[in-house]
C-alpha cells in the first residue's frame, strides 16, 4: 500500500504537470487548444523521455491536420517531460515565416545571436509550416538555420518540424547545407499524414 508520503509525491507531481500543461495552453492559438487523438507513431514520440529521444517531422497534403497534430504532441510531450524536482521544459514555438524574418541581420526587433543560442538551447523547438516560407532565407539567415539546427542534433535536443514537403525536398527553402541536416535530424522520424482537407469541409 503506498504511503503517505508518496501520495504527496504524486500529488506534487501531478501539480506540477497540470500547471506546465495549462501554461503551455495559454501560449497554444485558440484553433489549436481543443484536445485531439493523434497518430500513435506522434504519440509515442511525445512520450520519449530518455536521452535518445528523436525528432519528429510532421508531412503531408495541404489540411490533414499537421498543425493541430503538432501542437497536440508538443502539448503531451511538455507532460511527459515534467518531473517534481526538474524545471519546467522550456518550449519555441515558431511559424516559419515569423521565424525567417527574426533571423534576418537587418531585424532591428530581434538581437539575432541571442535568438540563436534561445533556440538552440530550448529543450524543444517546435517550428510549424516549414514550406510556408517560400522565398528562400538570405546567406545570412541560411547560416543561422544551420546554427540552429546543427547545435540541437549533435546534443540530442529534439524538433517538431511541420512542412508540406519531405525533408530532403526543403532546399529550395532552407538552402542545401540545412537540408542537408534535417535529412540527419529527422531520419527515422517522418510521419506522413493523409486525408482529406479537413478545412474544405470547415472543420479545422
Amino acid at each position: 500500500m503506498p504511503s503517505t508520503s508518496d501520495d504527496g509525491r504524486d500529488s506534487v507531481l501531478a501539480e506540477r504537470r497540470e500547471d506546465a500543461v495549462n501554461a503551455f495552453l495559454r501560449a497554444t492559438p485558440a484553433l489549436y487548444r481543443r484536445d485531439i487523438g493523434i497518430h500513435p507513431h506522434a504519440a509515442a514520440w511525445a512520450a520519449q523521455t530518455d536521452n535518445t529521444a528523436t525528432s519528429l517531422f510532421l508531412t503531408g497534403p495541404i489540411g490533414v491536420g499537421k498543425t493541430h497534430t503538432a501542437w497536440q504532441s508538443a502539448r503531451n510531450w511538455v507532460a511527459a517531460h515534467i518531473t517534481r524536482t526538474s524545471r519546467r521544459p522550456r518550449v519555441e514555438t515558431w511559424r516559419s515565416t515569423a521565424l525567417f524574418d527574426a533571423l534576418r541581420h537587418d531585424n532591428p526587433d530581434w538581437n539575432v545571436r541571442t535568438l540563436t543560442r534561445q533556440l538552440q538551447e530550448a529543450d524543444l523547438l517546435y517550428i510549424d509550416d516549414l514550406a510556408a516560407a517560400r522565398v528562400s532565407p538570405t546567406g545570412w539567415t541560411q547560416e543561422r538555420l544551420y546554427e540552429i539546427f546543427d547545435e540541437r542534433y549533435i546534443n540530442r535536443r529534439p524538433c517538431l518540424v511541420t512542412c508540406d514537403v519531405l525533408p530532403g525536398a526543403t532546399g529550395d527553402i532552407v538552402g542545401d547545407r540545412v537540408q542537408s541536416r534535417l535529412r540527419e535530424m529527422f531520419r527515422g522520424g517522418v510521419l506522413l499524414l493523409e486525408g482529406a482537407d479537413r478545412r474544405a469541409g470547415a472543420a479545422a
